[in-house]
């Protein structure tokens, strides 16, 4: 179905925005947590619900993905449809028609989204969400010999991958993590838990020390958790050269070959390219100008949410690119939509900093939080699986997650209350 514009009004309001129609449609593109919490969140407003606007949300997956609990994949603490969903069922008995498809380009001046199927939609406000991807350094046979890990399929490759080299009756497997930013931490007290003795895990960085941006407790409870799992750190170290089953590192001057039966990037990101047809300004990261109000410049009708958007934190200064301020953002950008809808004015946004959490290792984290309290250990790890249960897109969803979870809790206390049983008869 192609959605054309109605006929506008003369007036115009005060945020640069032509008069919205009867029935506005809401384009977004890139369904992650900036693009579908700002579809979610517009369901709470009446303004935007049912016959009033029509939204279309497009991604070229099935699923979404609740990137801060990938980690658990791998180690099957947690199975694929916890964390990530279908849109069809997110997006059951909503008014946002969900469509899988690829975006060529868009027609800002046309309000035009051309898709990959040949299909067009016109908008009368759309939402940028496109998100970002691995940046790559160009470092000889890096992006062939190596994996990301940022998607459902970057997961499901590592897991056949290790999979594949348990299979091999060598010895010990090599490792190697490079990038010691959350990503990279994360991975590799996961992996060390999973593998133990079977494997040994290097993680290298250029950088002076681990998670540079973080805060110094939640960097010493990291540190701890790396070398209690005998985690190699290496800093001050990057790659020159990847082979097949080696690669070149160098740390100051010197070079060596570390065996490499695992290459993992987690060095860094990207916001997508722009897919518009018309140049807009952009920053030297890549990401794309905004008013506070996360309106494009020069295109009101336009916001942008998530990696690829410029914001400010209320402590000054660009907010991070994190699943935390791409849903605060999206619940601002959602009440902007309803305001521009309605006739009233828009509000700035600023990212407020909640904390931190990380996981390290198998039922074990740390919890940062912003006033000053830092947990480590299952503690952490329960208060970490709480929250991110409670930041699931859906009520729904939620409530499915926690029942499993439930059901699953109670199955295991049976089990060892038996186990308990036959002891006692045996003794």
């Amino acid at each position: 179905m192609d959605y054309q514009l109605s006929q506008r009004h003369p007036a115009a309001e005060s945020a640069g925005l032509r008069a919205t129609p009867s029935k506005p449609h809401i384009c977004i593109l890139g369904g992650g947590f900036g693009g579908l919490y700002t579809a979610v969140y517009l369901q709470k407003f009446r303004a935007t619900r049912g016959d009033r606007v029509q939204i279309t949300l497009i991604d070229r997956n099935e699923r979404f993905l609740f990137t801060p609990l990938l980690y658990e994949l791998i180690t099957n603490e947690l199975q694929t449809w916890e964390i990530a969903p279908t849109y069809q069922q997110l997006l059951a008995k909503t008014n946002v028609q969900f469509r899988q498809d690829t975006v060529q380009g868009f027609d800002l001046q046309a309000r035009r989204v051309d898709l990959g199927t040949g299909a067009f939609l016109h908008y009368d406000y759309l939402v940028v969400a496109t998100g970002s991807q691995a940046r790559y350094v160009p470092v000889p046979g890096l992006q062939a010999h190596s994996l990301p890990f940022r998607t459902l399929i970057d997961a499901e490759r590592l897991k056949m991958r290790l999979q594949e080299l348990q299979q091999r009756s060598q010895p010990k497997l090599q490792l190697l993590i490079i990038g010691a930013g959350p990503s990279g931490v994360e991975l590799a007290c996961k992996l060390a838990d999973q593998l133990g003795d079977r494997a040994h895990v290097v993680l290298a960085d250029l950088g002076q020390q681990i998670l540079t941006p973080f805060s110094d407790s939640l960097r010493r409870a990291a540190s701890r958790a790396l070398a209690q799992r005998g985690v190699e750190v290496l800093l001050e170290t990057g790659a020159v050269q990847v082979e097949a089953q080696r690669t070149q590192l160098k740390q100051g001057d010197r070079l060596f070959w570390q065996p490499t039966d695992l290459l993992l990037w987690t060095a860094g990101t990207q916001p997508h390219p722009w897919m518009g047809y018309h140049p807009i300004a952009q920053n030297a990261q890549g990401q794309y100008l905004t008013r506070p109000t996360l309106q494009l410049q020069g295109y009101p009708e336009v916001f942008v949410v998530g990696d690829v958007a410029t914001v400010q934190s209320k402590r000054g200064g660009p907010a991070p690119n994190t699943a935390q301020a791409a849903y605060q953002a999206a619940d601002r950008v959602a009440k902007n939509l309803k305001a521009a809808i309605t006739g009233k004015k828009l509000k700035p946004f600023h990212y407020s900093h909640l904390g931190d959490m990380l996981t390290l290792g198998i039922g074990s984290a740390v919890v940062d939080s912003s006033l000053g309290l830092t947990l480590t250990g299952k503690l952490a790890a329960i208060a970490r699986r709480g929250v991110y249960t409670h930041r699931l897109p859906t009520w729904p969803h939620r409530l499915k997650v926690c029942g499993h979870l439930l059901r699953t809790g109670l199955r295991r206390l049976w089990q060892a209350m038996k186990r308990w049983r036959q002891w006692l008869k045996m003794t």
